[in-house]
């Protein structure tokens, strides 16, 4: 998997800024000198720099750049503003500038006793992602023959200099962990769906018993006992087998677990109401949602939370085929309910049906949160910038739109009601899978709501406008983003572990 870049901190060494080769970046304040070290040429450039026009306009977390400074060995100085009392997301931002620019060299930053400096760190971590295992000439540049450690590996590397460096170690290391989870989630939802079938999906998953999860991977033989018909529906026309895979982290006692219930389409064709041509090859991120709670559970392993979290995902591929579900089909689910297909593409919601069911009459959990690339209704109504969020219970819903706050992804919650019910109703079963295009979002949900008990606290949010952004986000490069791994895990440390 591709992992966070390496980032080592040392105390300030103001005599390494004029040697070092790479890229130096340098934390000022509005007003603020400029660190001692810095070359008299450097320090003049830098200064009128700041003092410009541009300088002045620099926001919280902007920065500017000089190439090849004067008197330093430095390929580029960049200087990062960022106010000694910055928010976290402008500090993350100053990080994020960092991270951009990382390319392969060595990064030298120059943080001082900025007290957001772990933030810093955790933004150059989230924005330096770099998914190009299939670009063949990826990393492959000519040095001449000359090049320092991160050119010889092709991979960046990045020294902080701060003013306690160990102190800044430790805080980050939980950090460390929350990227790593972020970056596992962005793989997955990067990988084409001829590398991430469902058994290999499985196997990354079973993989994480090494970091001390324990990971339960059930087959078709197992779910059709089980009874999970509308799951199994799904995957008919694919040569893959369908799956479900269960994570279980249990650092909290004999607590009741949060449950996270992802879907995993790993690839969606819509079936046999077949998806147009045009953008399908997008249709690899239908895994979104199962992706997102496999990222979580890497963090909170990773660090040791101090809470029990079970991760469910059903892994499922929707193809056209001989054998594939037809639209007017009717199917039972694991509840018992009678389901009859509409739309074969409206498939995600029979793979969680049946998963939180399971859920639920398993673990007896505390409250369950489903995450997927649902509806594309939900990008018509919030746009890339928001997830849906839809529950059951005012108090989870708050929770989770605090933690998405806190960690500076977007969500926002959308109603639930029984008068949704009306356009999910079947003549000829329990209920339909879809309800048309009106309300699109919401009648899914209310699907969804359909297995979820009485009493228990639920909440799905619908994250297909969040998971593969049509333009890059703050954190990320274009492409996957890893919503919601830092949210969750933020509910999860907030709400969840014991103190």
């Amino acid at each position: 998997m591709t992992h966070p870049v390496e980032i080592t901190f040392s105390e300030i060494a103001a005599d390494k800024l004029a040697g070092h080769e790479g890229r130096v970046a340098v934390i000022v304040s509005p007003g603020g000198r400029l660190p001692a070290g810095l070359p008299r040429a450097a320090r003049a450039a830098a200064r009128r720099a700041l003092d410009s026009k541009a300088g002045q306009a620099l926001k919280p977390g902007a920065s500017l750049e000089l190439a090849y400074p004067v008197g330093m060995s430095a390929d580029a100085l960049q200087l990062v503003m960022l106010p000694p009392r910055a928010s976290v997301a402008d500090a993350r931002k100053a990080g994020a500038g960092i991270g951009a620019k990382l390319g392969k060299s060595h990064v030298l930053v120059h943080a001082g006793g900025h007290r957001r400096a772990n933030e810093i760190a955790l933004g150059i971590a989230l924005r330096g992602y770099d998914f190009s295992v299939y670009q063949t000439d990826a990393g492959k540049e000519d040095n001449g023959g000359e090049a320092d450690d991160a050119a010889e590996t092709g991979k960046p590397r990045v020294t902080f200099m701060a003013r306690d460096p160990e102190a800044l170690a430790k805080s980050a290391k939980d950090a460390a962990a929350v990227a790593e989870g972020v970056f596992f989630t962005r793989d997955l939802v990067s990988e084409p769906a001829n590398v991430l079938t469902t058994s290999d999906f499985a196997d990354r998953l079973k993989a994480m018993e090494e970091i001390g999860l324990t990971v339960e991977v059930l087959e078709e033989d197992e779910l059709a006992k089980l009874g999970m018909r509308a799951l199994l529906a799904v995957g008919r026309g694919s040569e893959t087998p369908s799956k479900v895979v269960v994570m279980r982290w249990n650092g909290g006692g004999d607590e009741a677990p949060l449950a996270l219930v992802g879907k995993g389409v790993v690839f969606d064709t819509g079936g046999i109401s077949i998806k147009p041509a045009a953008g399908m090859e997008d249709m690899t991120m239908d895994m979104g949602g199962a992706g997102v709670v496999a990222g979580v559970m890497r963090t909170l392993a990773l660090r040791g939370a101090k809470a029990n979290v079970v991760g469910l995902v059903g892994l499922v591929e929707n193809m056209p085929d001989g054998r594939a579900q037809r639209p007017g089909d009717i199917v039972r689910s694991m509840k018992g309910d009678t389901i009859e297909v509409i739309n074969t593409d409206a498939e995600g919601r029979l793979v969680l049906a049946d998963v939180l069911w399971y859920a639920q009459t398993r673990f007896e959990p505390k409250a369950v949160i489903d995450l997927a690339t649902l509806t594309g209704a939900v990008i018509v109504a919030l746009g890339h910038d928001n997830a849906g969020v839809l529950s059951n219970d005012d108090r989870l819903a708050n929770d989770i739109l605090a933690s998405a706050k806190a960690e500076g992804e977007g969500a926002w919650r959308l109603p639930l009601g029984p008068s949704y019910d009306k356009l999910i109703k079947s003549r000829l079963a329990d209920m339909k899978n879809s309800g048309g295009r009106a309300a699109g979002t919401i009648t899914a949900a209310q699907f969804l709501q359909r297995f979820i008990r009485k009493e228990q606290a639920w909440a799905h949010i619908d994250i297909a406008g969040v998971t593969l952004p049509a333009s890059a986000p703050e954190m990320a490069p274009k492409g996957a983003s890893g919503w919601g791994v830092m949210t969750l895990d933020r509910l999860v440390r907030n709400k969840y572990e014991a103190k």
